[in-house]
């Protein structure tokens, strides 16, 4: 019987416990299993930031699985890359670090606590600079501690679960895809990731929605708006049998 890769996933999972080398062919495979082994056929499926990559590849190869796509801050490259761009060596060599035992363990907890995690959301994730405090604060440090947390979060930050790997292949991805697509961000979003939204929209058959606020998780600070936004895309869509 041949073994698919969601299979050797689970395999790997229930031999090493939480300690897994992540990577975008296992997310690609968990999505791929969702939809075809449950039988699903949403109505729309509504993917955020780097997630939306991943929801776009599964539209391209099989058109009509997803449904309307509704995009929000779309991005397809992790926040190393984007600051750091070419220093792809940078990160293999911090996942090996990240890897080790203790030294790995550590070196996370450098990186990931209270205080580095409050700057971060500061500078681009939202806009009111007080927005993570207490309660959603806690719950963000609760995901981060997490058994084996740091193996994909160290991957998705060097940029190891980035699906796609230039600008070129963003675009000719979304020309591939024939379902309706929202996309919708903020105007505050930070400038580098902004300009890979921006070169979406210019697309046709794109609808687009710029906030007059938000950063890389608008849909987190401001979910009313957004999916205010997102019921008016699907409503048209509806109306328009698309």
């Amino acid at each position: 019987m041949r073994t698919t890769p969601f299979k050797r996933w689970q395999g790997t999972l229930s031999t090493i416990g939480m300690a897994l080398a992540w990577e975008p062919a296992g997310y690609v495979a968990f999505l791929r299993h969702i939809i075809t082994q449950l039988h699903l056929r949403p109505f729309a499926t509504v993917a955020a930031g780097h997630a939306a990559s991943y929801a776009l590849s599964f539209a391209a190869d099989a058109p009509g699985s997803l449904g309307r796509l509704c995009l929000i801050a779309p991005t397809w490259r992790g926040p190393l890359p984007t600051v750091m761009p070419g220093r792809r060596g940078l990160g293999a060599w911090i996942i090996r670090a990240g890897d080790l035992p203790i030294i790995g363990a550590v070196l996370y907890r450098i990186n990931v606590n209270g205080p580095v995690v409050r700057m971060m959301a500061r500078g681009h994730v939202y806009s009111d600079p007080n927005w993570l405090e207490g309660e959603p604060l806690q719950q963000k440090m609760a995901v981060t501690k997490a058994p084996g947390a740091r193996y994909a979060s160290i991957r998705f930050v060097t940029g190891m679960l980035d699906l796609i790997s230039d600008r070129a292949s963003f675009i000719e991805l979304v020309k591939r895809v024939k379902d309706p697509i929202l996309v919708l961000y903020g105007a505050e979003t930070p400038r580098r990731s902004k300009a890979e939204m921006e070169a979406l929209v210019s697309l046709p058959r794109i609808k687009s929605v710029e906030l007059p606020y938000g950063k890389l998780a608008v849909h987190e600070e401001f979910p009313d708006v957004v999916a205010k936004e997102v019921k008016s895309f699907l409503d048209r869509a509806a109306t328009e049998n698309v």
